[in-house]
């Protein structure tokens, strides 16, 4: 309290310089409204720009809930795609495109599971990635890992909360794909080399192929969805060993930056093997 006083003492003449300078600015803008609309607009000026800052601080802290938010949208909205219900045929019972989502969910084939990337390699080649959701999620083994740009791998090794899946950059990693325009059926593979690339082979001379086009997973695949884009077709090699193209693609997912991914469940899959297996013992 001593050093309080002292210097109250000290600078006497400054804090009362200070005070009647207050008071005459304060009654300046209080009764002169020229110089009061002035002092409003710089208030207003610095006030907004520190809101703005704060606001851009307020954001970034807040990116992860954002992020997994838009996750469980996201995955919300794939899991009413049409595309991913498969009702068994009838040529007794006429079905109309108007049912409603919810009224389908008995022929509900493909689930899509948000989960977030812990873990990534492409250095290698054999490449795995590690993900923060495992078998009390609803993980199992030979499910699909989508991005938001495209195919990611399959998962191979599943604990209580977490995963590990086969990248697409792994040497005995395959994908059943096709060109979105021309059709096609080739399969998918890695080199081991570029992670920016991959190759799809014994593509039919037949097909119509130019450099841009969007090649995509194939409804026979009982892992990945149809129509989940896996790259673009960067070049066209001809295979002089046969009469097939054998096309270099650019991969849709970024795997040196993805964070993000769905994993997804074929609900029927369980049915379809199960028919398999009878077939081969007979």
């Amino acid at each position: 309290m001593r050093n309080v006083f002292l210097f109250i003492a000290r600078f006497s003449n400054l804090l009362f310089f200070l005070f009647l300078q207050v008071l005459a600015l304060s009654m300046l803008f209080r009764y002169n409204k020229f110089h009061q609309a002035a002092y409003m607009n710089v208030a207003n000026e610095v006030t907004g720009r520190f809101y703005v800052r704060y606001n851009k601080i307020e954001t970034y802290f807040s990116l992860q809930k954002e992020n997994e938010r838009l996750r469980m949208q996201n995955a919300d909205l794939l899991n009413k795609l049409k595309a991913d219900f498969a009702a068994p045929d009838s040529s007794m019972q006429l079905v109309t495109d108007t049912f409603r989502v919810d009224s389908l969910e008995q022929y509900r084939k493909f689930l899509y599971l948000p989960a977030k990337i812990i873990g990534n390699a492409v250095d290698g080649q054999n490449n795995f990635i590690t993900l923060h959701r495992g078998s009390k999620q609803g993980v199992d083994v030979n499910m699909a890992v989508i991005g938001p740009e495209g195919v990611i791998g399959k998962i191979v090794n599943v604990s209580s909360n977490m995963s590990v899946a086969m990248s697409l950059l792994h040497r005995k990693n395959s994908v059943v794909a096709l060109l979105k325009k021309g059709g096609g059926f080739g399969e998918v593979t890695w080199d081991g080399k570029d992670p920016r690339f991959v190759t799809l082979s014994n593509i039919p001379r037949t097909i119509k192929v130019a450099k841009g086009d969007t090649v995509v997973t194939s409804s026979y695949s009982d892992i990945f969805p149809p129509g989940k884009v896996v790259g673009y077709v960067a070049e066209v090699r001809e295979d002089k060993s046969s009469s097939t193209y054998s096309l270099k693609l650019k991969t849709a997912t970024d795997f040196y930056s993805v964070q993000h991914a769905y994993i997804v469940k074929n609900i029927q899959k369980a049915e379809m093997d199960s028919l398999m297996q009878k077939v081969k013992k007979d």
